[in-house]
């Protein structure tokens, strides 16, 4: 009798144990399942993340970064290694203008298709913008001497841009100079810092034209018709809120002022106006929405 109870004992157990290890078995099975189908939901939102990112488009064309009044090396410092870290672009050097034009360099441009980026700073960072234009000249000389480069890009910021803007208008069509494709200028007070916005709508300042001319703008009226009609711009401003139609610095109505000049000239012009955080004059090239426009504008 004791050997009876004990075979179906052994035999109940063993059904219990068969039975808990099949379910282990699944439950186990069941969560590598699960996992495998989070894995592969992951990848397909990454890659379709990445069929909406756009591609960048590489090429061996500089793309150079002017400062501002009182501009140095970490005007656009954060701009540049953020491209860079994340592959976009690379930095490849650095250029010093000197007061009588003469130029020094850190790095060199490889010649590779790495959309190189390079930092144009002005020895004397308080001048005017008719020196500033030699200076700009004397860079692309340069770059076209030595590097033999044909085409470029031109950033610049506040006083950078207005100074590449009059470069263009001034040297622009000579075929001894580097043809400029792209021109982006960040807060750059075309109309000095004349503000009409307190008697001109922005519709009508883009439609029309700034009510109230600077010299610095009526200067800019002679010289954008020679500029290379073929130069792609874009202008960025700031606006510190609805009620401050200003950077803080540049009134949006200077910022953007050249838009219907060049646009009556046949150009090829669009503008973005950044508000919120990081705004302000001397924050606009530490705004990652800036960033993105410029990215997506010269490779994307």
């Amino acid at each position: 009798m004791k050997k009876f109870l004990f075979s179906i004992s052994l035999i109940l157990a063993l059904f219990v144990g068969g039975c808990q290890s099949s379910s282990g078995a699944q439950a186990q099975h069941t969560s590598q399942s699960d996992e495998t189908n989070h894995t592969t939901e992951a990848s397909n939102e990454t890659k379709a993340s990445q069929r909406l990112q756009p591609a960048v488009k590489k090429s061996a064309t500089p793309t150079l970064f002017i400062h501002g009044y009182q501009g140095t090396t970490n005007s656009f410092k954060s701009m540049i290694n953020d491209m860079q870290e994340e592959n976009i672009a690379q930095r490849e050097m650095l250029i010093t203008v000197h007061a009588d034009g003469s130029i020094d360099t850190q790095g060199e441009l490889s010649g590779e298709k790495t959309n190189p980026l390079i930092q144009v700073i002005f020895e004397d960072n308080v001048n005017d913008e008719w020196n500033q234009t030699e200076w700009v000249k004397s860079t692309l000389s340069f770059l076209k001497e030595d590097y033999q480069i044909d085409k470029v890009n031109l950033v610049g910021h506040s006083m950078g841009g207005v100074s590449a803007y009059r470069y263009m208008g001034s040297y622009g069509q000579e075929d001894t100079l580097p043809e400029v494709e792209n021109f982006i200028a960040i807060g750059a007070p075309f109309n000095d810092f004349v503000d009409t916005s307190n008697y001109q709508s922005i519709e009508d300042l883009l439609k029309d034209g700034p009510e109230e001319l600077s010299g610095r703008y009526q200067d800019f009226t002679e010289l954008t018709p020679q500029i290379p009609d073929d130069v792609s711009v874009l202008l960025i401003a700031g606006q510190l809120s609805k009620e401050n139609y200003s950077d803080g610095t540049v009134p949006l109505t200077s910022a953007l002022s050249t838009y219907p000049l060049l646009k009556n000239n046949g150009f090829k012009v669009d503008y973005s106006i950044i508000q919120g955080d990081r705004s302000s004059h001397s924050m606009l090239h530490e705004n990652k929405k800036v960033n993105e426009l410029i990215e997506q504008r010269l490779w994307k």
